[in-house]
């Protein structure tokens, strides 16, 4: 398999979507906690990145052998259009997954156990999301497991690598016993910030689905929008923006973020706009892009105020 092939199974261009958590979370942890410890926020991020990318290839392979025929195989899966052998894509997908653990188990040498067990939530995830008999993806609950574990899983795990012992949650193991606590206003807090990602990640999953409604159910994915109707679907998609940008306002009059987020609101204009666009057609090759243009606008003017904030 060749460089450029590999970059098409894994998707590469679709990574913008957890790389927008990871710097919330970088700036946040420093602005909230005055904390960055660079080798650790290196390590997640190279794990983060190669279990996405792990993540995607499962996908990838999975669609494929699922596939109801022989013609979309090779029409629409990446798989089939490059001709790529079953046993290479396999070969990939353990590469990159004992690539991810190793670097998830060191980085849990350099902080504490709490990193294994979230990092084992996550991969569980991760890989139940695209495998198994009844995937999650195939499921109405595609949406809560991308927003929550990209959206959330991220974020915290993000600030708490670069602030683990600043008391946001412990785990302690002492013979037989096991404590955990956990200060809750403080991840109350994280929850809030993270809710922009949440729910715009969640709407690249919903936006997919809604334009793929009928193809999946001729390949026996039954998503969201099969449950609830395109015409509700569509207006969740919208609900969920309006709830980012109400979610900006709430965590700066808690004083969780700075003033100067408020800033952010300009982007509401050209979400509009791009909202009207797919609620008057749901197409992939046509309007599938407003989900991903909406997610660039709420995380990077976030990402973006962020930034001022640190040097105001």
């Amino acid at each position: 398999m060749s460089f450029s092939t590999f970059l098409k199974v894994v998707e590469i261009r679709t990574k913008i979507a957890s790389l927008f958590p990871f710097l919330v979370g970088c700036l946040f942890v420093i602005y909230r906690f005055d904390s960055f410890q660079p080798i650790n926020t290196l390590i997640f991020f190279l794990a983060m990145l190669i279990f996405d990318l792990t993540t995607t290839a499962i996908n990838n392979y999975m669609d494929y052998r699922k596939a109801s025929s022989e013609a979309y195989r090779k029409e629409h899966n990446v798989i089939g259009q490059e001709g790529i052998k079953e046993s290479v894509v396999i070969t990939t997908i353990i590469s990159l997954l004992v690539i991810a653990t190793a670097l998830g188990l060191w980085l849990v040498v350099r902080t504490d156990l709490l990193v294994l067990f979230i990092g084992m939530i996550c991969f569980g995830i991760g890989i139940f999301y695209t495998f198994g008999p009844i995937p999650l993806s195939r499921m109405p609950l595609g949406e809560v497991f991308s927003g929550l574990t990209m959206g959330f899983g991220i974020i915290f795990l993000t600030v708490y690598v670069n602030a683990f012992d600043q008391g946001i949650v412990q785990l302690i193991w002492e013979g037989r016993l096991v404590r955990f606590e956990a200060d809750l206003i403080l991840i109350l807090e994280i929850i809030l910030i993270s809710l922009p990602c949440i729910f715009t990640i969640a709407n690249l999953m919903l936006a997919n689905n809604i334009c793929d409604l009928e193809e999946d159910i001729k390949n026996h994915r039954f998503t969201l929008p099969f449950y609830i109707g395109r015409k509700y679907a569509v207006w969740l998609f919208d609900g969920l923006y309006i709830a980012s940008f109400a979610s900006i306002l709430i965590a700066v009059f808690l004083n969780i973020l700075p003033l100067v987020m408020l800033l952010t609101l300009v982007a509401v204009l050209p979400v509009y706009h791009q909202v009207r666009k797919f609620n008057r057609k749901q197409v992939k090759s046509e309007t599938f892009h407003v989900a991903v243009k909406n997610l660039v606008l709420v995380n990077g003017s976030i990402v973006s105020m962020l930034v001022v904030s640190l040097f105001v």
